[in-house]
């Protein structure tokens, strides 16, 4: 496959182009099609989006909720604040509204008990239990509220925009809202970040108190080699499923929401991972290092700096098929100097048909310093005649 690199000039404040126009053929439509309401399909390794159903639109996570309950106590746990062995007390809190007299799902944890870290985690991901969520939350952060509040603020950490989270569990309320996209990253992310911790989604079954549960994700008992993550279900969301498998090198993250039983969930799951695994091929758009475009600066030492990517950006397009890729490099610009080598600050953005394939950081190949008095007083005339032009050009 041949790219042919064309930079165009976009008359945005804080956005550069960039088109990459490949092969021959125009861009077919997606040729999957799914009962679900909300869908994604993205390959894990090259994060690229292979189909998407209302992928950003919120809604209701239910129990997928807990990936980001198992991401925040995962990231205790590297970070050394929190140890496989420390036990947590189950309140009188996480024993009424999580355990099974609630009706909800449950690892059976006795009132009072003391429950340790890996317990409690297995009662998590493999039973969904409320409970185990909750003496989680209750014991990391003092509450659910607070806990709620540190979960949100880790998903603007990790990217995640539009996501919002006021409970642990999955409890329906209409503040506590998802997209299919960002549930995606955020799997794909707990999957690279805490390999040794990930393990746990994959176990088919855990015995707490007597009482032997089946890991209740259904991807699991499939020949699909799928090991995670959750599934979820609230009268709000409707049976949901966040999913990862691997066959060979290839991993795929999948998620379906909104499905009206729990064997359409199954599925149409099912079908997306077979449909991705044998439908697509791997391209290079950039090779590890390649400068893939550059940002203005605001009173640096030069005018430009150049961006990079983490490692070689790769896309996966349909096999045997042609298609126009575009791309654009985005950025709240001009940058302000000094800025650092490594540091992220734009993004790119590669569309192949409909479908917002890939989504990845760039960062400053070099550093860029602050520039003389001549080089900041011309940067600063010329910022503030565009933004002149600009409040012109909103008012017609």
């Amino acid at each position: 496959m041949s790219l042919t690199l064309l930079k165009t000039s976009v008359f945005r404040f804080g956005l550069a182009g960039l088109i990459v126009a490949c092969i021959t053929a125009p861009a077919p439509a997606q040729t999957f099609q799914t009962t679900a309401p909300y869908a994604l399909l993205m390959d894990y390794d090259t994060r690229t989006v292979l189909f998407e159903k209302a992928a950003d639109d919120l809604m209701a996570p239910a129990s997928t909720a807990k990936i980001m309950t198992a991401e925040i106590v995962f990231h205790e746990i590297t970070e050394g604040r929190l140890k496989l062995d420390d036990e947590f007390t189950i309140s009188e809190n996480a024993w009424r509204k999580g355990g099974a007299s609630a009706g909800g799902s449950s690892m059976f944890a006795a009132l009072n008990s003391r429950v340790r870290i890996e317990d409690l985690i297995k009662g998590l991901v493999i039973q969904s239990g409320n409970d185990a969520a909750i003496a989680l939350a209750e014991g990391i952060a003092g509450s659910e509220e607070n806990f709620a509040a540190m979960m949100t603020k880790r998903a603007r950490q990790l990217g995640l925009q539009k996501s919002t989270f006021t409970n642990p569990w999955g409890r329906g309320d209409p503040a506590q809202k998802v997209t299919a996209r960002e549930m995606a990253f955020l799997s794909a992310h707990v999957i690279e970040a805490y390999p040794e911790l990930y393990k746990y989604f994959g176990e088919k079954e855990f015995t707490w108190n007597k009482v032997r549960q089946l890991n209740r994700n259904p991807l699991l008992t499939m020949d699909l080699g799928a090991d995670g993550l959750k599934t979820g279900n609230i009268e709000e969301s409707g049976f949901g499923l966040v999913g990862a498998a691997k066959q060979g090198e290839q991993r795929l993250i999948v998620v379906v929401n909104g499905s009206k039983t729990a064997k359409d969930r199954a599925d149409e799951a099912r079908k997306l991972i077979q449909w991705g695994m044998r439908a697509f091929e791997s391209k290079v758009l950039f090779q590890s290092g390649d400068v893939i475009g550059t940002a203005k600066m605001f009173g640096g030492d030069s005018a430009d700096v150049q961006l990079v990517a983490k490692g070689p950006v790769k896309v996966l397009i349909p096999r045997g098929s042609g298609e126009r890729i575009s791309a654009k490099i985005v950025y709240d610009g001009p940058i302000q100097a000094p800025v650092e080598e490594g540091v992220e600050i734009a993004r790119l953005k590669v569309t192949r048909g409909s479908v917002l394939a890939l989504d990845l950081p760039l960062r400053t190949k070099t550093r860029v310093g602050v520039g003389p008095l001549w080089r900041r007083a011309f940067d600063a005339g010329y910022e503030l005649t565009g933004t002149l032009i600009r409040k012109n050009l909103s008012k017609n």
